[in-house]
């Protein structure tokens, strides 16, 4: 870690994990190789207005059509109300709280050009949601959009470090006095972008609570270029005439990546919507034709089903992540569309997608092979390599990667100096790597390891069923038994015969032992903000019905 900061308030410095509990970082491409100083958004904003870019498109909304310089001046106006009117240090927690609309590109962008830590939230975040993380960032400024200020306001009540909550309007135009929007219209457009550290954290992520209780993981400078000079560089491969789209809100690292990084690294233009669900993204990519788009498999199985109403024909890139992209999708996709969907696996803690491939690269049914930067492999439960064919942990280790806040998981995720992710997969002889199950998703029924998602690959196979998750239910004589939840598609209905059909197809499909012992019909199935399913819910719920824990 490189001396001396730029930081004057030093609280995530301080709360970074002890060095001996890092991941081995590793910079083993020349575009890795980065300056002592480094402001990102010098490298993201200023220098391409610089170079001349500054007509070009960069955020595009309903509302709204912002070029490079228009970005610029915008960003600039705000780092002087943060750095002047709210007296923000460098290293200062700002919190950030909107849908995916260009004043929240603005924001994230003034406040790490001022050298502040950037805390972007989800919009459906509540008070309760929102006072964990105030209090586990020591969030000082909270930038919101007025239309979410309630909770905001009352998560701010009785918080000493938090001194200050200021409301934005969804332009950045029509706020009133002691609005962000009135405190900006006077200021000058120009700002000279902090010269910050390359490893001064910059950005505070908390993961989406898949798994429980969310984490907050710290990013530096450097790490928002380096995942542009790997995933985006190697194996999205974007150019300055795209159009990128999607759903993932900004404040999870998916879409801060896909909708606002990797465009604006090649000088591209990314179109916001506040919220995409499948048919408004389908009718995006018609009237606008986006050529890039980032979704969950969720979406991608959804848009399939529009192709008639809609021309998606505008999109030459999908990328696929969130959760794994299962087999069926993937082959319906292409049949339909002739697009190949990008698979890819990511993390919030090692900021964006790690293991992936594109084109004539990519093995249907493997998520795909490390990404340029990236090491990956497969070990046991003594961190011991397992060969070629063998399930165990997914090891990963590159230019990024996990730094909790101040959380003792750290050595949980941080293994002899490898991220594990907790994701159960297997690598073959060519090193593609096939995901299994996340490790705390096996099943394991009368000694029989059994992976959930390959159970619900193979019911989303059958022509009835919308959705599903597989989770394992307690047994007093197997220990435990897969069970689904399944939602059906328009015109069936649950019945016990359909259940029947439903493991009777499961057992031609895959090994027989691994069909869903049981099948329950549901209207719904929960699922974080970002669109990734919460299997640990239904665990629990099975385990507050039987009375006993897996």
């Amino acid at each position: 870690m490189t001396e001396p900061t730029a930081h004057r308030d030093t609280f995530a410095r301080d709360n970074l994990p002890p060095k001996d509990l890092w991941p081995v970082m590793t910079f083993d491409l020349p575009e890795l190789q980065y300056p002592e100083r480094l402001n990102a958004v010098n490298e993201f904003l200023d220098k391409r207005v610089a170079a001349g870019d500054g007509d070009r498109p960069c955020i595009l909304s309903p509302d709204a059509r912002w070029t490079y310089s228009d970005l610029l001046a915008r960003t600039n106006r705000m780092a002087r109300v943060l750095t002047e009117d709210l007296a923000m240090q460098p290293g200062e927690r700002v919190m950030l709280r909107a849908a995916n609309t260009p004043m929240m590109v603005a924001a994230f962008m003034a406040v790490i050009k001022a050298g502040g830590v950037a805390v972007p939230t989800m919009p459906l975040l509540r008070a309760r949601e929102l006072g964990y993380i105030l209090d586990a960032a020591r969030v000082n400024i909270a930038l919101t959009d007025e239309r979410l200020a309630d909770a905001m306001d009352a998560a701010a009540v009785g918080r000493s470090d938090l001194r200050r909550v200021v409301r934005f309007s969804a332009t950045g135009e029509t706020g009133g006095d002691g609005s962000l929007d009135g405190m900006m219209a006077g200021k000058p457009t120009d700002f000279a972008p902090l010269d910050t550290v390359a490893d001064d954290v910059c950005l505070i992520a908390f993961t989406s609570g898949t798994t429980g209780q969310p984490k907050g993981t710290m990013h530096f400078h450097r790490d928002l270029l380096a995942i542009c000079d790997t995933f985006a560089r190697h194996v999205l491969k974007p150019t300055a005439d795209d159009v990128f789209c999607g759903s993932p809100p900004l404040a999870f690292t998916f879409g801060l990546g896909g909708l606002v990084l990797f465009p604006m690294s090649v000088g591209a233009s990314t179109y916001l919507l506040e919220a995409a669900p499948p048919k408004s993204l389908a009718a995006l990519i018609d009237a606008e034709k986006t050529t890039v788009c980032f979704t969950a498999p969720t979406a991608w199985r959804a848009l399939i089903d529009m192709t008639g109403e809609f021309d998606l024909s505008s999109l030459r890139r999908c990328v696929s992540a969130g959760e794994a992209l299962p087999l069926p999708t993937w082959e319906r996709f292409l049949e339909v569309t002739g697009i190949r969907i990008i698979d890819g696996i990511g993390a919030t803690e090692m900021l964006h997608i790690f293991i992936s491939a594109a084109d004539d690269d990519i093995r249907p049914g493997a998520t795909g092979k490390p990404v340029p930067g990236f090491t990956a492999r497969v070990v046991d439960e003594n961190n011991v390599e397992v060969p070629p064919g063998t399930v165990g942990r997914l090891a990963v280790r590159g230019p990024t990667g996990c730094r909790y806040l101040a959380d003792d998981r750290q050595s949980r995720y941080v293994q002899d100096g490898w991220n594990v992710t907790g994701d159960a997969y297997l690598m073959d002889e060519d090193g593609y790597f096939w995901y299994q199950a996340r490790t705390d998703d096996m099943i394991i029924c009368s000694g029989y390891n059994i992976a959930g998602p390959e159970v619900e690959e193979a019911l989303l196979a059958h022509p009835s069923v919308s959705e599903c998750a597989v989770v394992g239910a307690p047994d007093a004589n197997r220990g435990a038994v897969p069970k689904a939840f399944v939602i059906l598609r328009e015109g069936y209905s649950p019945s016990d015969v359909l259940a029947k059909t439903l493991q009777d197809f499961v057992k031609d499909e895959i090994a027989p032992y691994k069909y869903p012992r049981i099948i329950d019909f549901v209207a719904d199935l929960p699922r974080t903000e970002t669109g990734k399913l919460q299997r640990f819910r239904l665990r629990q719920l099975e385990a507050e019905a039987t009375g006993k824990a897996l």
